[in-house]
């Protein structure tokens, strides 16, 4: 392997001459096609793939017997006629000719190898290795996975000519004087960074600036190339880095700045958040939008604390609203989940509300504060306790408060009919404890918190 030099082949226009005409030819032809190679075969019978290629003008095909003067207009030499003796006489008329030749019969003494290759978008990565294609093939798809799941470095170093004067005048450059970049608006999912989707943490290696809310999975920040600029415009409960115009005005910015964008946001983007909105304001603006759907906080979040949010003999159904809006039109039913998102400042109202409209008191309610993440607490009450439950635990936000009997399926969940438990001391913590692999005994009373993974 010490004497190969890689190199990658301009072969548009210029003649390819391939003898043999079988699944090896075929298999490898494609690629030759794709480069813009102008390809004569050699063969006196040829595998179907490549007579259809023929019948179609794809491909030159001389159905024949090779012979001397075949390689006299060609810029590369491929054989692989399943005969020794013709393959080396190939080669060898090749050698004379100063031409680069596969000899898939004799890679030994082959001038050139064919590498397993990889595409995507404006890459190409070729693998060679010492005479074991399979295993090429192998890493080859190593690398494709790579890339699907965003652990490749793709984000562009060199800005395209066009795109130069507007990244010199910063981002508020205008359209007119650069090529207009994209906005890709990623839903993170509710905070591990193991469950963002792999077209989001591809969009991730790829971006140019990443606008980034204080939810979702924050430890991808630092896997960044340290080239990216991250915008932070979270908003916490009387916090704002930016407003929602600020925000929209940031994305379109620095899209006509000709950047590849991505909104980072947690939970799904189209779920209770400002998505739509952000989205709506690009494209009316010119700019295209990609929307990549996350793990919504709504359904994920209980799951961290192991309540589903549906149960076949518990709950058919489940409705989603923020803590903020009036309780008064949602479902009150025994077989039906309530999922309330950014609840905690009006927990107290809302429990109100549902004991006012006839829900019974002695319904399970579970908190999960910050979920998915390593400081996550569960408290579990009923709708008569969660208030002064969660008040005790000190529970705040981010949270999601589900509601209904589902919550009694938790392992944290103790029987919901005992007497809330006293307040724990901060130093009296229960252990950590994964919500995947909970078991009986990380069980607390109802009313205390939990840390959690």
């Amino acid at each position: 392997m010490s004497d190969l030099y890689p190199a990658s082949l301009r072969l548009l226009g210029r003649t390819v001459v391939m003898v043999g005409a079988g699944a090896v030819t075929a298999r490898r032809i494609g690629a030759l096609l794709d480069a813009g190679a102008r390809v004569r075969l050699i063969a006196p019978a040829a595998h179907p793939e490549l007579r259809d290629l023929a019948e179609n003008g794809l491909i030159d095909w001389q159905r024949r017997d090779y012979a001397e003067g075949d390689l006299d207009e060609a810029w590369l030499v491929h054989t692989a006629t399943g005969c020794p003796a013709t393959d080396a006489r190939v080669g060898a008329d090749a050698e004379a000719r100063r031409l680069w030749c596969v000899n898939a019969t004799d890679h030994a003494t082959a001038s050139a190898w064919t590498p397993a290759v990889a595409r995507f978008d404006d890459v190409v990565v070729a693998v060679n290795t010492a005479a074991d294609p399979r295993r090429a093939a192998a890493i080859r798809d190593a690398i494709r996975v790579s890339h699907a799941t965003g652990a490749l470095p793709l984000r562009h170093r060199r800005p395209a000519a066009s795109s130069k004067t507007a990244a010199s005048s910063g981002p508020a450059a205008s359209a007119t004087t650069a090529e207009a970049g994209r906005i890709a608006l990623v839903g993170g999912g509710p905070g591990d960074i193991g469950l963002i989707t792999v077209r989001g943490r591809t969009l991730l290696a790829e971006a140019d600036v990443v606008v980034a809310d204080r939810l979702g999975p924050r430890g991808l920040l630092a896997e960044l190339d340290p080239a990216v600029r991250v915008i932070e415009v979270g908003k916490a409960p009387g916090a704002h880095l930016a407003t929602q115009e600020e925000i929209n005005e940031i994305l379109v910015a620095e899209a006509r700045a000709g950047h590849l964008v991505v909104r980072l946001k947690g939970g799904d983007p189209y779920v209770l958040g400002r998505g739509g909105e952000e989205a709506a304001y690009a494209r009316a603006r010119g700019i295209d939008v990609e929307v990549v759907p996350g793990v919504t906080s709504a359904v994920s979040v209980p799951a961290a604390a192991g309540i589903p949010v549906t149960h076949r003999g518990l709950a058919t159904g489940f409705s989603v609203v923020t803590g903020h809006q009036d309780l008064g039109e949602v479902p009150v039913r025994q077989d039906h989940t309530l999922v309330l998102l950014m609840g905690i400042a009006r927990l107290g109202e809302s429990v109100a509300g549902l004991l006012a409209r006839g829900m019974d008191p002695a319904t399970p309610v579970g908190i999960v504060e910050r979920g998915w993440t390593p400081e996550q607490r569960v408290c579990i009450g009923t709708l008569e306790t969660i208030a002064a439950d969660a008040g005790r635990a000190r529970i705040g936000n981010p949270a999601v408060i589900v509601i209904g009997r589902v919550v009694s399926l938790s392992p944290y969940a103790g029987p919901v009919s005992e007497t809330t438990a006293p307040e724990a001391a901060p130093e009296e913590a229960v252990p950590a404890a994964t919500p995947s692999s909970v078991t009986a005994a990380n069980v607390p009373a109802r009313g205390l918190s939990l840390a959690a993974r």
